[in-house]
């Protein structure tokens, strides 16, 4: 699987690389975990999502400590919904749900994937290795699973993110110009 640390700017276009690669996953019937370090950002991420795959037959659902969403409602299709936290790990579990954006939430014990396919960490510095670990082997108890492909993010590049490009097996690309 990939394993690659992205780097650039704030601004830079990080986000739609992400959304970009999730997409060939979802379009797969796949799923996709995206971790950030604060409900603020989960929450950014998850409308950003909404936005671009909205066309598409998936669900995207948000996970954080204060609560859980899913797009599209039932009720409101062009719009999300709250949910229980045992509705939304039931339907993480049984693989309707595509993609899932969270923070830390995402690492628990409780969060079980059908189809891990595609593992983004957004900010990468502002988790331990041990939380990234947990995110990257959420497939390990299941059966014939597969390791998930690995997308870190950074805008700041500090000596220890480089130090995993170099010693933890992560390939690097930057991106060093704002898209046009």
């Amino acid at each position: 699987p990939m394993s690659r640390l992205l780097e650039g700017d704030v601004g830079s276009g990080k986000t739609a690389v992400a959304a970009a690669t999730a997409y060939a996953v979802m379009n797969a019937r796949m799923q996709v975990a995206y971790m950030c370090p604060t409900e603020i950002l989960a929450m950014q991420h998850f409308e950003s999502f909404i936005q671009y795959f909205s066309y598409m037959p998936v669900r995207i659902a948000l996970i954080t400590g204060s609560g859980c969403r899913v797009f599209p409602s039932k009720v409101k299709p062009k719009s999300w919904t709250d949910i229980s936290r045992s509705q939304l790990l039931t339907w993480v579990a049984d693989g309707s749900i595509a993609a899932v954006i969270g923070t830390q939430a995402l690492i628990q014990k409780s969060v079980k994937f059908k189809k891990l396919a595609y593992a983004i960490i957004d900010e990468q510095h502002r988790f331990g290795i041990g939380q990234r670990k947990r995110l990257v082997q959420k497939n390990a108890e299941l059966k014939d699973a597969l390791a998930p492909h690995l997308l870190s993010m950074t805008a700041t590049p500090i000596p220890r993110t480089l130090a995993l490009t170099i010693y933890g097996d992560l390939d690097l690309t930057v991106i060093d110009q704002s898209p046009a």
